[in-house]
C-alpha cells in the first residue's frame, strides 16, 4: 500500500488530486477500483475514461480528460512510468529476508546480507551468494557457484556447479543453468559416445532468463550470456554459445553450440540457429526463421527458412502464394503453343 504522493515521486510525475489516497494495486483501466491506479497510453482505451472506477490515472503531460474525476499523475513517458510503478509493487511482493527451514548449506558457503533462502533450497559447497539475493524454495545451487548482489532465483531453478551469475539478474522457475551440452561422437558401429562436458556457464549483470529455459555449459571453456540479455521462456542455448549485450530472444528459440550472437540483436520466437556461426550486432530475425549461415553485416533484418532479407523474403512469399495460378497459366501456355505448332504443321 502506497500513498499517491509517494507513487508520484517514485515515477517522476506531477500529481493533481488527493495526495493522501492509498493505492493497493495497479490495474487495467476497465477493471480498476477506487483504491487502484491505472494508466492511459493507447488511444484505444480512451473509451473507458468516463466509466472507470480507478482512484488515479497516469497520463501524458499533454493530456487532459474532463470525464475523469479521480486523481491524475502527469508524466513525460507513460510506459516508462508504468514500468517504475509495476517494479515498485513487484518488489513489495518478493521482498523477503531470512531463512526458511529446512535449507541445506554445504561447507564453506558464503552468504551476504539481507538474503532470502526459501524452504528446501540446496546450497552446495563453497557457494558464494551476494547481498540482497532472493532464492526461492526448491532451488538447487551446485558447488563453487557465485551469485551477485540483488539477483532473484525463483522456485525450482537448477544451477549446476561452477556457474557464475552476476548482479541484478532474474532467473524464472524451472530454468536449468549449466546442464551438459549435446555432444556425442559417432562410432564405427553406428552408436554414439558421449563427449564429457567440462565447461561452465557465465551470466553477467542485469540478465533475465525465462521459465523452463535451458543454458548448457561449455564443452570446454564457457557458455557466456553478456550484460543486459533478456531470454524468454522455453529457450535452448547450446554449449559454448555467446550472446552479446542487450540481445533479446523470444520463446521456443534454439541456439546451437558455439554460435556467437552480437550485441543488441532481436530474435523472434521459434527461431532456429545452426551451430558455429556468427550473428552481427543489431541483427533482427523474424519468428520461425531458420538461420543456417553467418550474418556478418550489422543491422540486417532477415526472415524465412532458410532465412534471408526481409524484403526479398516477402517478395518471394508473394510469388509463392500465386504458384498454383502461375502453374495453371504455364499449362495453358504450353497447350496454346502445342496447338499453334500443330496448326503450323498442317
Amino acid at each position: 500500500m502506497y500513498r499517491l504522493e509517494e507513487i508520484a515521486k517514485i515515477i517522476g510525475g506531477e500529481l493533481f488530486g488527493n495526495s493522501e489516497l492509498l493505492i493497493l494495486n495497479p490495474n487495467k483501466i476497465e477493471d480498476a477500483n477506487e483504491n487502484e491506479i491505472s494508466f492511459l497510453a493507447n488511444p484505444k482505451y480512451t473509451k473507458f475514461i468516463s466509466n472507470t472506477k480507478a482512484g488515479a490515472l497516469i497520463i501524458a503531460k499533454d493530456q487532459t480528460f474532463n470525464d475523469f474525476k479521480g486523481a491524475v499523475i502527469k508524466v513525460e513517458n507513460v510506459y516508462n512510468a508504468l514500468t517504475k510503478l509495476l517494479t515498485l509493487f513487484e518488489q513489495k511482493k518478493i521482498n523477503k529476508i531470512g531463512e526458511e527451514m529446512p535449507v541445506f548449506k554445504g561447507e564453506g558457503v558464503e552468504i551476504g546480507e539481507n538474503v532470502y533462502l526459501g524452504a528446501f533450497s540446496y546450497i552446495g559447497n563453497h557457494v558464494k551468494i551476494g547481498n540482497e539475493v532472493k532464492i526461492f524454495p526448491q532451488v538447487y545451487i551446485g558447488e563453487n557457484t557465485e551469485i551477485g548482489n540483488g539477483t532473484i532465483i525463483f522456485a525450482g531453478v537448477k544451477i549446476y556447479p561452477n556457474t557464475k551469475i552476476g548482479a541484478n539478474c532474474i532467473i524464472h522457475s524451472g530454468a536449468i543453468i549449466g546442464s551438459d551440452g549435446f555432444g556425442f561422437a559417432p562410432q564405427n558401429d553406428g552408436t554414439y559416445s558421449k563427449i564429457a562436458q567440462l565447461g561452465k556457464v557465465i551470466i553477467e549483470n542485469d540478465v533475465e532468463i525465462g521459465a523452463n529455459t535451458t543454458i548448457d555449459c561449455g564443452t570446454m571453456g564457457a557458455t557466456i550470456i553478456r550484460n543486459g540479455v533478456k531470454i524468454d521462456n522455453l529457450v535452448q542455448v547450446g554449449h559454448n554459445v555467446e550472446i552479446g549485450e542487450n540481445t533479446v530472444i523470444a520463446a521456443q528459440t534454439g541456439v546451437s553450440g558455439s554460435t556467437k550472437l552480437g550485441n543488441n540483436c532481436v530474435i523472434g520466437g521459434q527461431v532456429g540457429l545452426v551451430g558455429h556461426i556468427q550473428i552481427a550486432p543489431f541483427t533482427q530475425i523474424n519468428a520461425k526463421s531458420g538461420v543456417s549461415k553467418s550474418i556478418l553485416e550489422n543491422g540486417q533484418k532477415i526472415n524465412g527458412s532458410p532465412a534471408f532479407g526481409f524484403t526479398e523474403s516477402y517478395r518471394a512469399y508473394a510469388v509463392y502464394k500465386k504458384l498454383p495460378e502461375i502453374a495453371q497459366r504455364i499449362k495453358d501456355l504450353e497447350e496454346f503453343i502445342s496447338l499453334y505448332k500443330n496448326n503450323l504443321s498442317r
